[in-house]
């Protein structure tokens, strides 16, 4: 059974910084690769950035340069670094494998003064 527990969300101010983590469990991590995504009220989902089972990483243009995606294979957990947060970047971030059609629970970002 695949689990996807997010976590590190909150309330942060403009410019701020927020780390998300995603431990995953029930698919065989180190062969997939993991990606970060995210819903605004009223929008679509779409991908904030992935990362390879080698470790190679790609960003959604909206992130280039603020966020950066990690991955610890032994913990089975992908990570998240958002920095310069701005207000638009205010959604649900979940994480998945690409292999797999199951989502977790997701983690709030609210970046607002």
């Amino acid at each position: 059974q695949v689990q996807l527990v997010e976590s590190g969300g909150g309330l942060v101010q403009p410019g701020g910084s927020l780390r998300l983590s995603c431990a995953a469990s029930g698919i065989n991590f180190n062969m997939n690769t993991m990606g970060w995504h995210r819903q605004a009220p009223g929008k679509q989902r779409e991908v904030v950035a992935t990362i390879s089972s080698s470790g190679y990483s790609n960003y959604a243009d909206s992130v280039k340069g603020r966020f950066t995606i990690s991955r610890d294979n032994a913990k089975n957990t992908v990570y998240l670094q958002m920095n310069s947060l701005k207000p638009e970047d205010t959604a649900v971030y979940y994480c998945k494998a690409q292999r797999y059609n199951d989502w977790g629970q997701g983690t709030q970002v609210t970046v607002s003064s």
